[in-house]
């Protein structure tokens, strides 16, 4: 008997799931926690991104963003305590000229589409999120300015019942400069908490050194807003991936060129040359502190660098979650996924806890199906059942060995092999349909012209498109309008960019 479901995070997984679960119209209570100030979650805009967080190379997310102690209080009523300001990594890494890297249609759920173009502004975003509780008329759910800061699991209330699940909430007071201190208890927890807050720098030799002799001259695009304040400086960029590629081009318009930049891998937007004004280079090997060179891996070396942004992605992080209490980790940081998962949602040992909006696949609509999944299962309402549990385990052990074979992320679900439409099918399939008067949300269909969006526009255009290559069979045709382009080729991993 599930009656009261926990909501963590306001950002777009949030939204989805607060509409899903009204629309039972089967749970007593629904509450959805935001430490922020609004809803909104990752597309918040942050101007001044303050405090400069310490650059820590190769920490884990536990290391950086360790669980706040909790105060010994009495919580059956709330309670005060001076102001803990210990980072939280609580600010977005939104930059003033980001856009959504998903075509509107297959971002936006599927009752609403974004009211902007193929690719919005993130304030187009932010709003949206924000519109999208009212017009469910789940903002009267949100509890905001609270953070989560302690998860633990409660025995069940009755024979072969269900874990329960104990907050421990802190709330910010401005006006008293105090924190405000409480608990609540909940049947069933969705984490929708994101996974874009703690940034994480890899080691590199030399680096911690180099970070102590030079403060402030490494930070991670978390703190990038726009390119200004770079300007005529010599600047390093680290990484290739969407806001590795959109940084080093806005900074050629401000910094000395060329703008450097250290890559991996050619990008599926990287043509055989750079654009002008910027060099790039190989993996950085070495930092050294006492000269201030940094030596990338053919030998090469650079002296004098401003600044370098390393744009090399985040980590998830659950600081909440009270490992003794629940008797194990809830992340594997060596494997980079959940523990003991099942189809990114779900989990084998906790059936009253749920993920929505983990896995990299078509962002807000995915979160969709997730979230209407979980309504319809936490309300006895589903259509299909989940496996059982050993089936559940071979699916995680299995996917885990054939993802590492492949040298790909564990919750990367790639498109053009047909998984993604594996997985919204079984989702698709778990939720079935509402009842008769009309209760509980359907999952959207896949339809024709939201397919031909994901494989057809592209916010980065590719180098090649255009032209016949010669003993090339395949003609490549580029349109253009208002800024994006469409592009008629097969790919090999065509949501590579999210």
């Amino acid at each position: 008997m599930i009656k009261s479901v926990a909501i963590i995070g306001a950002g777009a997984a949030g939204a989805i799931a607060a509409s899903a679960f009204k629309a039972e119209n089967y749970f007593d209570r629904i509450r959805v926690f935001e430490r922020r100030e609004t809803a909104g979650g990752t597309w918040i805009y942050d101007t001044e991104p303050l405090p400069a967080f310490l650059v820590r190379p190769g920490k884990l997310a536990g290391d950086i963003d360790p669980p706040l102690k909790i105060p010994d209080l009495d919580m059956k009523s709330p309670q005060t305590t001076p102001h803990d300001d210990q980072e939280r990594y609580s600010q977005t890494p939104i930059y003033s000229s980001l856009t959504t890297n998903v075509p509107d249609i297959a971002m936006s759920f599927s009752d609403e589409r974004f009211a902007y173009g193929p690719f919005a502004p993130h304030y187009v975003a932010r709003q949206y999120i924000e519109n999208y509780f009212s017009r469910h008329k789940t903002d009267s759910f949100l509890v905001l300015n609270t953070t989560l800061e302690d998860l633990s699991r409660l025995p069940p209330t009755e024979e072969d019942g269900l874990d329960r699940w104990r907050l421990t909430l802190r709330k910010f007071d401005a006006v008293r400069h105090v924190d405000v201190w409480w608990q609540e208890e909940f049947d069933a927890i969705v984490l929708a908490n994101g996974h874009y807050s703690v940034p994480y720098v890899p080691f590199v030799k030399g680096l911690e050194e180099y970070t102590a002799k030079f403060p402030g001259r490494i930070v991670h695009s978390k703190l990038y807003r726009a390119p200004l304040i770079y300007s005529f400086k010599r600047v390093l960029v680290v990484g290739n991936s969407a806001s590795g590629h959109d940084v080093t081009n806005e900074l050629v318009s401000a910094a000395r060129l060329p703008v450097y930049q250290s890559r991996r891998s050619p990008s599926r937007w990287d043509g055989d040359t750079p654009p002008p004004g910027i060099e790039w280079k190989p993996v950085i090997r070495e930092y050294m502190a006492d000269t201030g060179t940094i030596v990338f891996e053919d030998g090469s070396h650079l002296d004098d660098i401003d600044t370098v942004i390393y744009c090399t992605g985040y980590q998830p992080s659950f600081p909440f979650w009270n490992e003794a209490a629940n008797g194990r980790p809830l992340w594997d940081y060596a494997a980079g996924k959940l523990i003991k998962g099942y189809w990114h949602t779900f989990f084998q040992d906790f059936q009253s806890l749920a993920v929505v909006g983990m896995p990299r696949v078509l962002t807000f609509r995915s979160f969709e199906y997730q979230a209407i999944a979980l309504a319809r299962l936490w309300s006895g309402r589903n259509t299909v059942m989940l496996p059982a549990v050993e089936e559940q385990e071979i699916w995680e052990r299995e996917r885990a060995a054939r993802k590492k074979a492949q040298g790909k992320k564990f919750h990367d679900i790639p498109w053009d092999d047909g998984e993604t439409l594996e997985w919204l099918g079984g989702l698709f399939e778990i939720a079935g349909l509402g009842t008769l008067k009309g209760e509980g949300r359907i999952p959207p269909a896949l339809d024709k012209e939201l397919i031909w969006a994901v494989e057809h526009l592209k916010k980065y255009p590719e180098p090649g498109k255009g032209r016949v290559k010669e003993g090339d069979k395949k003609t490549y045709k580029e349109t253009k309008d208002s800024g994006w382009v469409v592009v008629e080729r097969e790919h090999r991993d065509t949501l590579s960019f999210i």
